[in-house]
């Protein structure tokens, strides 16, 4: 009864925090979607963090002793008793974060396969002790497709802190299979007769299809659009800024300037560089802007579709537009000092800041995360605002991501990471990157799986 009545007021609430729990057997992607789904938040605005509770179990207990199959047998008290303090651990963890209101969202990534251990979480976000009780949403990833789950435990499973350096590869499949059997003995999925009163989604074999179940706020609806777009298919993602424009060449902001005579070789160039690369099905994303439209023009022929897309315009540089860094400083220094001290948040005056092309951007990031090959030709700032998303970098980073001209760098993501390789071509451009003051060197992006930089 006193659930049924916390569940009303919570929904009558607008900023409430939330807590995001993952539900499914070992080896359903269940890390995956608690990796993406933190970058998204982060990136939209939404501060997330997430809690994995087994990190928490590996600092519990020994592997050599407890960490093999048995450790998760049902029957095993002593272990069950760890684990269950291992969970309570995460959560008391996780509640100190949204009650600080260091973040809004905190996402508890374990199995949670069973109806005590989701309850223990359901009462932990209705405790009467938190400063504001939390809204809570179960995401279960349910897979029955083989050929999902042998990949899942074979690229990812094999190389977690479990196993890696501590046995074959062999042994750590057949060690966690019999895991997932344990865990099988003791499954209850979410139901939407006995779970009525919760709020959840059912990701079904990799996102091929969905059940929504009582969502309730913005988070949740955040959440569930997102979940429906993602996907892990094999696939690169392209981008380029536009060859070097008239503009470039002596330093204005914005406008919509033709090639120069560079930037009209370097699209000559990158028609050669993708005619190497062969990719069938290639689509090509541009903005609307002139020079965009000639260096995409180049290509045309090599791609499947050709889409130009306002959204991908250049940040709105306002009253700035036309003007060089210089002019701007001193028309408006008072302007040009706020921009200096908070280049993320500052919006041009009748423009945009980059936090407005971040949420410009989103529909972008949604399909970039459902197609397979795109090559996406834009601006600096905008390609800074995809090239952020994913490389997983911070707001403050975003605006110094160095993007230069005559550049190709091609993403490939991977289950927790996404592999960055830039390639430089050999045509002279202007350098059209402004430091951080203070800062004596450009953020680098992290790279993760790479971070190359080489001529095609």
């Amino acid at each position: 009864m006193f659930t049924r009545v916390h569940q009303y007021s919570t929904n009558e609430q607008v900023r409430v925090p939330n807590v995001i729990a993952l539900v499914g057997l070992p080896a359903r992607g269940k890390t995956y979607i608690s990796y993406k789904l933190c970058r998204y938040l982060n990136w939209i605005g939404i501060k997330t963090r997430a809690f994995n509770v087994g990190e928490y179990r590996r600092q519990a207990c020994d592997f050599e002793k407890e960490g093999k199959a048995d450790f998760f047998d049902h029957s095993n008290e002593r272990a069950v008793r760890i684990r269950d303090e291992c969970a309570k651990h995460a959560m008391e963890d996780m509640g100190r974060y949204l009650d600080s209101k260091k973040g809004e969202v905190a996402v508890f990534d374990a199995t949670n396969t069973t109806r005590p251990r989701r309850k223990m979480l359901l009462d932990f976000c209705n405790r009467e002790d938190h400063e504001t009780k939390f809204r809570l949403f179960f995401i279960e990833s349910v897979c029955d497709d083989p050929d999902i789950i042998d990949s899942n435990i074979t690229e990812v499973k094999v190389n977690s802190p479990d196993y890696k350096g501590r046995m074959t590869e062999e042994q750590a499949k057949q060690d966690f299979l019999q895991r997932i059997e344990k865990y099988s003995a003791q499954y209850a999925p979410l139901c939407e007769e006995k779970d009525a009163e919760l709020s959840f989604i059912k990701v079904i074999n990799a996102g091929r299809s969905f059940f929504v179940h009582n969502v309730n706020g913005h988070v949740q609806s955040r959440v569930v659009y997102f979940l429906m777009n993602i996907h892990l298919l094999p696939r690169s993602i392209y981008l380029t800024r536009h060859g070097e424009s008239e503009y470039n060449k002596i330093g204005r902001l914005g406008g919509d300037s033709p090639l120069s005579e560079n930037g009209v070789c370097y699209a000559h160039k990158l028609r050669k560089y993708f005619e190497k690369e062969n990719i069938q099905d290639l689509r090509i994303w541009c903005s609307q802007k002139i020079r965009v439209a000639q260096t995409a023009n180049h290509l045309k022929d090599l791609a499947a579709h050709v889409e130009y897309w306002k959204v991908l315009d250049e940040i709105d540089a306002g009253i700035c537009e036309g003007l060089t860094y210089e002019d701007f400083e001193a028309r408006y220094p008072k302007q040009f000092s706020e921009r200096d001290k908070d280049k993320y948040h500052y919006r041009y005056p009748s423009g945009e800041s980059y936090e407005d092309l971040v949420a410009r951007l989103e529909p972008v990031i949604m399909e970039l995360e459902r197609q397979s090959n795109v090559l996406v030709i834009s601006h600096q700032a905008t390609i800074r605002c995809i090239l952020a998303y994913f490389d997983n970098k911070k707001r403050e980073e975003l605006p110094y991501l160095n993007v230069p001209l005559h550049t190709v760098i091609k993403l490939t993501p991977k289950a927790y990471s996404c592999q960055i390789e830039m390639f430089k071509f050999k045509i002279d451009a202007v350098d059209t990157y402004r430091a951080k003051p203070t800062e004596e060197l450009p953020w680098e992006l992290n790279g993760t799986e790479s971070n190359l930089c080489r001529s095609p």
